[in-house]
């Protein structure tokens, strides 16, 4: 028998805010994130990239030094998110087994692993701290998120680039319709604004160099776009049957009616130019949600202003829903919060569910000329989604070829 899957609990820290109401809030207001780094080491390493998004409130600000210096600063945005989330939902009275943690991060500890590195070689073996293992590995937060809440159901892990945390959304879905948890806390996180992942995606041509204009770098769907603007933080969502949420009187945001998950088998790094493994993981979402393409009001799109990754996603979604793609209320979320990488998706499903809950898809900043070849309903304002039953989508896709898409549903009590 499959459970209808509810959202009661949400929370997010990125360059738009440090918690899931001040994040929409200036989604809806056109804000951008991004801003120019103040480091020593943009300098010291002559880096071709001068900005990110930047969380606009660091973790030093929130958690207390000692816990803190426990755990990778991707950690950190994780268990700030998850505290909102977890207090939102009414902090849940669940059995320890039947509460789980589902959750993501395309890269991980980066941070701890290459600030060891760097004790190691400069001051020897005994200069590297004892927790180094368990701060970088990527299945820390998880484990921290497990520790925090006293989840015991399961604690896992999903790693696919930038599908990261739609996949542990998604896997939080399966484990509670298979009757494994009652409630499971699911997300991801990312803080990879470092030198080398800078200085490795700037080689790959893959960011913008609008160095002297970062407010205005991302700009998904314009045909002067060139490439995405690193991003950092993390969401998280309480998810519970439906069954379970009524029982104990908890506000419910959407439902989360189901997703899709393929891989492209095409190239490590570029997407489908056909669209192939991006629609069947549309079309899994929708088939698993028991709904067809016309019912689909929202659109959350992956569009990362790439030049190459905006127009095979157009294509992706022209072969599920033909011309009726040209009608449908899109955003394209990144052009504000940059690319939150492992965290995106879970970012970009707390905007979807909001956006259900409000009727109103957020704008899409700095769209100057769209690209005849990205046509997508973008808007620089926001745009009404109007009366009656609500279906949405989120997409993420990655570094090497992962699709992975999730479909939420409006409440009405």
């Amino acid at each position: 028998m499959t459970k209808r899957i509810v959202v009661t609990g949400i929370g997010a820290t990125s360059a738009l805010g440090g918690t899931a109401p001040d994040n929409w809030k200036n989604l809806l207001d056109g804000v951008s994130g991004a801003r120019s780094l103040e480091y020593d080491w943009v300098e010291k390493y002559n880096l071709p990239v001068t900005f990110a998004a930047e969380a606009s409130v660091r973790p030093s600000e929130v958690l207390p030094r000692h816990e803190a210096k426990r755990l990778d600063p991707s950690t950190q945005f994780a268990l700030i998110a998850a505290r909102e989330a977890w207090a939102d939902a009414g902090e849940p009275d669940v059995a320890p087994e039947r509460l789980g943690v589902d959750f993501a991060t395309g890269i991980g500890g980066v941070w701890t692993l290459l600030d060891a590195w760097d004790a190691l070689r400069e001051k020897g073996p005994r200069r590297v701290m004892p927790l180094t293992v368990p701060m970088l590995m990527p299945n820390a937060a998880a484990g921290n998120l497990s520790l925090q809440f006293g989840a015991r159901a399961f604690a896992s892990t999903a790693v696919s680039a930038c599908a990261s945390s739609t996949e542990s959304i998604l896997n939080a879905y399966e484990h509670l319709q298979q009757g494994l948890a009652d409630v499971v806390i699911a997300g991801g996180a990312e803080s990879a604004i470092h030198p080398i992942t800078i200085a490795s995606f700037a080689s790959a041509q893959a960011l913008s160099r609008r160095n002297d204009d970062p407010e205005h770098a991302s700009r998904p769907g314009s045909i002067d776009r060139d490439g995405f603007v690193m991003g950092e933080g993390a969401a998280v969502l309480v998810l519970e049957t439906e069954e379970h949420a009524k029982a104990r009187g908890a506000h419910i945001y959407a439902y989360l009616v189901g997703g899709g998950v393929t891989a492209d088998s095409y190239h490590i790094t570029g997407n489908d130019p056909e669209g192939a493994g991006a629609a069947r993981a549309v079309e899994r979402a929708l088939a698993v949600a028991g709904a067809s393409p016309d019912d689909v009001t929202h659109i959350n799109a992956h569009a990362t202003s790439t030049p190459v990754g905006d127009p095979n996603e157009y294509v992706a979604l022209k072969k599920v829903f033909d011309d009726r793609i040209d009608e449908i209320p899109v955003s394209a979320t990144k052009a504000s919060t940059g690319h939150l990488l492992g965290g995106t998706g879970a970012i970009e499903a707390v905007y979807t569910i909001l956006a259900l809950r409000d009727r109103v898809a957020p704008p899409t900043i700095n769209l100057t000329e769209q690209d005849p070849e990205v046509p997508f309903k973008l808007s620089g304002e926001p745009q009404p989604l109007g009366d009656g039953p609500q279906l949405a989508i989120s997409n993420s896709f990655g570094f090497g070829g992962h699709n992975a898409v999730i479909a939420f549903a409006s409440y009405d009590d």
